[in-house]
């Protein structure tokens, strides 16, 4: 265009200057041609505009039809829970979870204790809240978590003030902009009204599904290929998230991660059968954990966790082992933390199995004990050099997860979440891949040398 306009310009030029008498005449032929090769320009650059103009509708038809397929396609059938929003009304607090154009019928809605809970069961949904959702607080509720609980159940765990009851819920139809809702209202009571209370609205008994030990009759682990059996647990998941980093990321999605890696090159090996306590985001309450590795014969147990704490400069991984006897305050603080993932998910623990809360009976087993350290040193020995190290890494505390009485039992905590380099390390492939490979070198030696010793 810009050519075009300069040979418009000196073909006038020189017509005036014809026209003025000056010497230098542009001759009539010259003067055609310039007139032909504007015109061929401009034609050209009109053609030129068309193209650019088609091809920048593809492609933002394209960049469109890219946004709009890139989302997550839901079926029509799911239900989608946008958001959970608090409020007063009165001397009552107020739910209200918003369901979308498909509603759900809460399957349970109850308290529990210690601390105190509000525990609402939903059919399976699709969670699609706002980031920061479950983490400000309003009149009784002091924050909430969510997630799926099990198989075809989903699950929100609200914090409360103090004892509390339901005094009552209901759904809304859609109208006026708004979807399905279902609406809580929670009032404050005495703690004698609250143990009245406790329980109202659910079976009273824990759900079979969730809490007894694995009892289905299997076929018995094939021992004739000589494999050795490790169980590898991810831990929390489902409604309980675990810590977080400071970009937000939860713990469960980190060490599933971790896990599903390491789990890949034991199996490469094709030395181990491997078996995952969970192998999604689905929630497992610590007792059913035990059961799972005891119910597989497991040679090995191996649990993945991440930690976090209050000073950020704090980083690198440690291992545990079981102890009652925690080796410092820092331990005996995170094997508690550790220890409340049931209580996060709105597990009610009365009717928790004797084979587990005695267990301590059981762990005089010294041998059991012995070969957990002999393995938790063999770790630190081959992770040195390639991930940071917690000073003293190797650590002992009351984890109720490693408290499988015959299984050897290991607790890593891979780094701190709230360490910005820890943090970078726990979300990179890379570092995965590295890390896995040194337990997977540990988890050979430490059965090498027992091999060695007739052990197997």
């Amino acid at each position: 265009m810009v050519i075009l306009t300069q040979i418009s310009l000196a073909v006038f030029g020189m017509r005036k200057m014809a026209r003025a008498g000056s010497v230098e005449v542009m001759s009539p032929v010259m003067s055609k041609r310039l007139i032909l090769i504007a015109g061929a320009l401009s034609a050209w650059s009109t053609v030129r505009c068309a193209v650019t103009s088609v091809v920048t509708l593809c492609v933002s038809t394209l960049l469109g039809l890219f946004l709009v397929f890139s989302q997550p396609v839901l079926a029509d059938s799911e239900i989608v829970v946008s958001n959970v929003r608090l409020g007063q009304q009165g001397d009552l607090t107020r739910l209200v979870i918003d369901m979308g154009q498909r509603g759900g019928t809460p399957q349970n809605v109850f308290t529990l204790s210690d601390p105190y809970r509000v525990v609402i069961d939903l059919p399976e949904v699709v969670f699609q809240l706002p980031s920061q959702a479950g983490l400000t607080s309003k009149g009784l509720v002091t924050g909430f978590r969510f997630g799926q609980f099990q198989a075809g159940l989903s699950r929100i765990v609200v914090d409360t003030t103090g004892p509390v009851a339901i005094a009552r819920h209901f759904a809304l139809a859609p109208q006026s902009g708004f979807g399905h809702r279902l609406v809580i209202d929670l009032k404050s009571v005495t703690p004698t009204e609250f143990s009245q209370s406790v329980g109202l609205g659910r079976p009273l008994t824990v759900p079979a599904t969730v809490a007894p030990p694995v009892t289905t009759p299997q076929e018995p682990t094939d021992r004739r290929s000589g494999k050795r059996i490790v169980v590898i647990d991810a831990g929390h998941g489902g409604v309980d998230p675990g810590t977080h980093g400071r970009s937000g990321v939860n713990e469960k999605d980190v060490v599933l991660k971790f896990a599903l890696e390491l789990a890949s090159q034991l199996r490469s090996s094709g030395r181990y059968e491997v078996h995952m306590t969970r192998d999604s985001d689905r929630f497992i309450p610590l007792r059913e954990r035990v059961n799972i590795t005891r119910h597989h014969h497991a040679d090995l147990f191996i649990s993945i966790h991440a930690d976090a704490i209050d000073r950020r400069n704090v980083s690198g991984m440690s291992i545990y082992t079981l102890s009652e006897t925690s080796s410092d305050k820092e331990a005996a603080a995170l094997a508690a933390k550790e220890n409340l993932s049931d209580v996060i998910a709105g597990v009610d623990l009365q009717g928790e199995s004797s084979e587990v809360t005695n267990i301590l009976i059981d762990l005089a087993q010294r041998e059991t004990k012995n070969f957990s350290v002999r393995f938790a040193q063999t770790v630190v020995r081959n992770a040195n050099g390639v991930t940071p190290l917690l000073d003293r890494t190797h650590r002992f505390a009351g984890f109720r997860v490693l408290k499988a009485p015959d299984v050897p039992s290991v607790l890593v905590e891979l780094g701190f979440l709230t360490n910005r380099a820890d943090e970078r390390n726990l979300t990179s492939s890379s570092w995965r891949r590295r890390v896995a490979g040194s337990l997977v070198k540990s988890v050979d030696s430490y059965f090498g040398e027992r091999y060695a010793e007739g052990s197997y």
